[in-house]
């Protein structure tokens, strides 16, 4: 079904590449083992210091009908031009040099520490990459939900993207299909920079206390430049307003949950064309293990759990739903208002 996608760099790939001393991409695997998605998005680096200028076609070229001896006139379509963005994601870690040298082994403690440090960088851009709307929020990069945000197609063209469960009041959660690709939707970086993700170890460094009290420590700086570029609309659909409390009657005899099979196969015929992308599924763990019962069911031939080598080479059990993956991306929201 999906296209052939070796040759895509994803995150933990273009580190390889640019970082040839391996810590880069040793930061950047840690992060991709702890957010799926991040298996999944090609990177590209961006045409601007700060994000990537792309061009988008607003019409084609009409063709003229003609008949012989009579000529015609060549016309052209039309395009317009947009920046995506990049936001800079950055922290500090800082331990005590006592406690990082209690074990002998002072790289191996550090490193186990700033594991929480990634964690939390890891989350904040998982949630970005959702809910990030630099409308109200300058310094991050649009994410998914701001673009796909309503379900009218005379006030929107991206509305026939959007798929209505059904749900109404606010505590709604979404499932999106991205179609991944170099040329329609993928994550970028700043031009020039190192896959937009840095680690600059500070070495051993005076640290103060909450009481600017003074001790010996070590400091490590961790910045992460990044956004996402959705160059082609119709390689994401959204199906909003599925109503969680009815989710969790799911098979029960008084079963009143929105038909989410239903609604992914839709989606699958949403995307512009399936085959020149790698479509993945998304959806907060909550969803997602509802959609699991459905293994269970004798009547089931959609959803299966097979082994599926990610893009990083990594064979994992993965829940597929007519051949596409279901990823799991907890930054999600369980409480969205439902679109209108």
């Amino acid at each position: 079904m999906a296209a052939t996608v070796s040759t895509w760099p994803t995150l933990l790939d273009v580190a390889k590449r640019l970082d040839p001393n391996g810590q880069t991409a040793a930061v950047a695997n840690v992060l991709s083992q702890w957010n799926e998605i991040l298996d999944d998005i090609p990177f590209l680096e961006g045409n601007l210091p700060d994000g990537h200028k792309i061009s988008i076609a607003k019409s084609l070229p009409a063709p003229t009908w003609r008949t012989a001896n009579k000529g015609i006139s060549p016309t052209k379509g039309t395009t317009s031009q947009l920046v995506e963005t990049v936001g800079n994601l950055a922290n500090y870690s800082e331990i005590d040099k006592d406690n990082a040298e209690l074990n002998g082994n002072t790289a191996a403690w550090r490193a186990s520490e700033d594991r929480l440090i990634l964690e939390g960088m890891n989350q904040a851009f998982a949630g970005a990459l959702i809910y990030g709307d630099t409308a109200t929020d300058p310094e991050k990069f649009n994410g998914l939900a701001p673009r796909y945000y309503t379900k009218t197609v005379a006030t929107s063209t991206v509305a026939n993207q959007v798929i209505d469960a059904g749900g109404s009041g606010s505590d709604n959660t979404s499932i999106y299909l991205v179609g991944w690709s170099p040329e329609t939707v993928f994550g970028i970086y700043p031009k020039g920079s190192k896959a937009g993700l840095t680690m600059e170890d500070k070495g051993q460094v005076t640290i103060y206390d909450a009481n600017l009290g003074r001790f010996e420590g070590y400091r490590t700086f961790y910045q992460w430049k990044s956004g996402l570029c959705v160059k082609d609309h119709r390689y994401v659909v959204r199906i909003a307003n599925i109503d969680v409390s009815d989710l969790k009657t799911a098979g029960d005899s008084t079963d009143t949950s929105a038909n989410i099979l239903k609604h992914m196969s839709m989606a699958l015929d949403y995307l512009y064309n399936i085959s020149a992308v790698k479509p993945v599924f998304y959806m907060h763990q909550t969803v997602r293990a509802m959609l699991r019962v459905k293994l269970t069911s004798k009547s089931n031939t959609w959803v299966t759990l097979e082994d599926w080598q990610t893009p990083s080479g990594i064979m994992r059990p993965t829940l597929m739903f007519q051949g596409v993956p279901v990823r799991r991306v907890d930054q999600i929201l369980l409480t969205e208002s439902a679109i209108s």
